[in-house]
């Protein structure tokens, strides 16, 4: 039986996800806040920042943007797309 919470990014009740799937504070919080589906769409939305930005998610600069950008897409006012960015067609 899967877990449903009540997605804080789609604003309305959608599956959970199955665990934790980042560590701390934040990723308890997302674990009880984040849907699957939002949770995918985050994945997304992370290659685009590593593509775009060029971060490498081993160095420790890298992954306190991307923390800080995951906060923002989830908890706060959303993470945006870079200036240069332009999907593909």
């Amino acid at each position: 039986m899967s877990r449903t919470v009540q997605c804080v990014k789609l604003g309305r009740e959608a599956d959970g996800l199955d665990r934790p799937t980042y560590p701390g504070d934040l990723g308890r919080r997302i674990y009880d806040h984040v849907s699957k589906e939002a949770w995918q769409g985050w994945l997304k939305h992370q290659t685009m920042l590593i593509n775009e930005y060029r971060l490498t998610p081993i160095e420790a600069k890298d992954r306190k943007f991307l923390e800080a950008e995951m906060e923002k897409y989830f908890f706060g006012e959303g993470s945006a797309r870079p200036d240069q960015f332009k999907p593909q067609a």
